[in-house]
């Protein structure tokens, strides 16, 4: 079954071509900022060191709503060093965005998370960013883009899918464009095409739960929270689950606490559906791996 209202897309790209700034702009294009609240540049870049150095080390969750979907995205890492990290944030998203600088063209950190991305089987949506900047040669960076994507591995319907799916932008400015020279102003046609061409979860909800943890968040009044998208089934706050750790051992737990992800933040809530990424508090010492499962 599909969740039409719902869709998990990552963002990936080599570093600075644009990514957080990307997202900034979805975020102010839905209304996630108030009218004249003062925002910090690169909202994603909490961290002091990605600050520091401008680049994105942890994987963030924030989620947008348009037209009545809901779509979580999950900005990635874009430097090598951190491809674990990578490789596991995939794991939740259904397809991706891939932003490419239009003069630039890809880049071997665009290569390094393209092929996460192809072999995870996600749907890709190509952004030509920064098509405003001196030098700019959209069209061919396409066509380059096309062409690293075959030279990675990418299947028939995965080339077809991108042909068909490639938005023009300028994150600096907040447009995107399906031509670059069709003079929209705002970010309404990449939000279009991520609501009506990437694809929504394809999942089991009345399957028994099954979540796996691929993040965790610490909160000193909260503990160790697992993050995760819930790939069968629903999980409710006060269920009680069974965690299978890496090792295959096993133990029970109590759901205390359930968040979703809500724009910038998280929204506490009783219950989250398959196809949905949720933040559980009550499981002591998850790690990474562990799998949340219903105890029958």
């Amino acid at each position: 079954m599909r969740q039409d209202n719902i869709r998990n897309i990552a963002i990936i790209a080599h570093v600075d071509h644009g990514k957080t700034t990307m997202v900034d702009q979805m975020l102010k294009a839905t209304d996630a900022f108030r009218e004249n609240q003062q925002v910090q540049e690169r909202i994603l870049d909490s961290n002091d060191q990605e600050r520091e150095r401008g680049i994105t080390i942890l994987a963030k969750n924030i989620s947008i709503e348009y037209k009545g979907v809901k779509i979580n995205v999950i900005d990635t890492p874009g430097h090598a060093d951190f491809g674990g990290e990578v490789e596991r944030v995939l794991k939740m998203a259904d397809g991706a965005l891939l932003l490419v600088d239009a003069a630039e063209g890809p880049m071997p950190q665009t290569r390094f998370v393209l092929r996460h991305a192809i072999d995870a089987g996600l749907s890709i949506m190509m952004v030509v960013n920064k098509i405003d900047r001196d030098g700019a040669r959209p069209e061919a960076v396409v066509n380059d883009s096309l062409d690293l994507m075959m030279d990675l591995g990418a299947t028939d319907e995965q080339l077809e899918f991108t042909m068909e799916h490639v938005v023009f932008a300028s994150g600096v400015n907040g447009y995107a464009r399906l031509d670059p020279n069709d003079g929209n102003d705002n970010m309404f046609p990449l939000l279009d095409m991520i609501i009506d061409g990437l694809p929504a979860p394809d999942v089991d909800i009345d399957g028994p739960l099954a979540m796996q943890c691929v993040t965790i968040d610490h909160s000193d009044y909260l503990g160790r929270i697992g993050i995760g998208r819930v790939y069968s089934g629903t999980v409710h706050t006060g269920d009680k689950i069974l965690v299978v750790k890496n090792d295959g051992s096993r133990a029970m737990s109590q759901v205390k606490q359930l968040f979703t992800f809500d724009y910038l933040g998280r929204k506490e809530c009783s219950e989250v559906d398959a196809g949905d990424i949720a933040a559980i508090v009550g499981v002591d010492n998850t790690d990474i791996g562990d799998v949340y499962t219903d105890p029958e």
